[in-house]
């Protein structure tokens, strides 16, 4: 591949490759970031259906199905929930992929949150069956919160580019 000037250039590059891809986002800490960033990109909406900020439990669970005991035993910030909202975020705009953000933007003493950190996943759909989930944490130690929520939607979008890259061979 040529170079690509950005991970959003890269991933339209990517999406629009033979077989062509349809993306959703679930956003939760990162609040539209992510999003942005996807967008940011003139063609975008040949491949990027939209997304949701889902910030609360009630509107996790209404849209993307998440589910709602496990998820408020952890706050809704786990591997488990991020992989449940990007799955649900595939099913509500019918994409073949999902990517989705959740975490903490800012210290948390009461939940016992030193730094920021985010959980992100990626999932991956072919005719409606999921063939792929992956998920991984990302550290913000001493970020902002404005800090933090760029930089997790950065590496979220680093994430499935990678996983594209992987994907494309």
């Amino acid at each position: 591949m040529s170079q690509v000037s950005s991970p959003s250039a890269e991933l339209k590059v990517f999406m629009l490759t033979s077989p062509r891809l349809t993306l959703a986002v679930a956003e939760s800490l990162t609040c539209g970031c992510l999003q942005a960033r996807i967008g940011e990109v003139s063609g975008a909406s040949e491949y990027f259906l939209g997304g949701i900020t889902a910030y609360s439990l009630d509107q996790k669970v209404a849209h993307l199905g998440v589910n709602r005991r496990a998820a408020r035993k952890v706050n809704c910030v786990s591997a488990a929930v991020a992989e449940e909202m990007a799955r649900g975020v595939c099913r509500l705009f019918g994409s073949d992929l999902g990517v989705a953000t959740t975490g903490y933007a800012e210290p948390s003493p009461a939940a016992g949150v030193a730094d920021p950190f985010a959980w992100w996943a990626v999932a991956h759909r072919r005719r409606g069956r999921f063939v792929a989930v992956r998920s991984g944490r990302i550290e913000c130690p001493g970020a902002s919160r404005v800090d933090a929520q760029r930089f997790v939607a950065d590496g979220a979008l680093a994430e499935l580019v990678a996983y594209l890259r992987d994907l494309r061979g």
